[in-house]
């Protein structure tokens, strides 16, 4: 081995080196939210039942070791309401977030593989939705299907595909175009074989990204919906529910009502942003070295 040898090799393996660093780093990111997110909707479910429980004695308290998040005006414990809102939460979200990207994958699909005015309706279909505001048409479909969980989720379903959709078919029509589909095609492949086979693996990555980050956005718009009282009824312990309920005792002082909730929101919908962004990072061999 030559002295330029022995120079430049750890040259060519830092960059190596830093991007396996790179990527440890983003996963273990990810695996910690992810089990962060499983904890805290395993715990609300778990302290369903003592969430609902009243003590009048020991109503509107404020934060202490035995009461952390304090308690509401009817002596529930705040910290015990807030697992089980936030369970509730995500719950909901992980069901609208699955049937939109559902049906994101299934007209990109259409729109991209099939006849010309598929694509068109299609097209015309995501102008229209993106034209009117999410939480004027979400409000609709919860009312018109009655409110509660069922109405808020179809409702969040129905109205977070749009953008999913555009970037699934483009990625669609990238694929069909790709010099490995023309290959398969001129090897006698069948049209089932080239999908399983070449365009699954090529948009999977995209669709579980956009899956992961719909769900902040359908969390805030359940809970957007649930204060404004056409969401959640209010005997289920959910993150609008608390804190439509708490605005009528800030007056009084009752900070933690209100504060508390909100930041666990908030942090639940910056973690599934992480999550969304590793899995990015993750799947996209450029921008994991950002």
């Amino acid at each position: 081995m030559t002295f330029g040898e022995t120079e430049t090799a750890p040259l060519l393996s830092a960059p190596r080196v830093r991007r396996a660093t790179n990527r440890r780093l983003t996963l273990g990111l990810v695996v910690f939210s992810a089990v962060v997110l499983v904890a805290v909707v395993v715990a609300g479910l778990a302290v369903g039942g003592a969430a609902n429980q009243t003590d009048f004695a020991a109503k509107m308290l404020a934060p202490s070791l035995a009461h952390p998040f304090g308690t509401d005006w009817m002596g529930r414990d705040m910290f015990l309401r807030t697992l089980a809102g936030l369970s509730t939460s995500v719950l909901v979200g992980l069901g609208a977030a699955v049937a939109s990207s559902l049906i994101a994958l299934v007209l990109a699909a259409g729109a991209a593989l099939g006849p010309r005015w598929m694509d068109a309706a299609v097209s015309w279909l995501i102008d229209l939705m993106m034209g009117i505001p999410h939480i004027v048409l979400l409000i609709l479909i919860s009312y018109a299907l009655g409110k509660g969980f069922w109405g808020v989720t179809i409702g969040v379903a129905l109205t977070h595909w749009p953008s999913l959709t555009r970037v699934l078919r483009a990625e669609i029509l990238q694929c069909r175009a790709s010099g490995f589909v023309a290959a398969a095609r001129q090897l006698g492949a069948s049209r089932l074989a080239i999908a399983w086979r070449h365009m699954v693996p090529f948009v999977l990555p995209q669709f579980l990204v956009g899956l992961v980050l719909l769900f902040p956005h359908a969390i805030l718009h359940e809970a957007a919906i649930t204060f404004l009282g056409f969401g959640l009824p209010p005997e289920m312990p959910a993150i609008g529910v608390i804190l439509s309920e708490a605005m009528g005792y800030l007056s009084a002082g009752a900070w933690w009502l209100a504060v508390f909730p909100g930041v666990a929101l908030v942090l639940t919908v910056m973690l599934f942003d992480g999550v969304g962004s590793g899995l990015r990072r993750l799947l996209d061999p450029q921008s994991a070295q950002e």
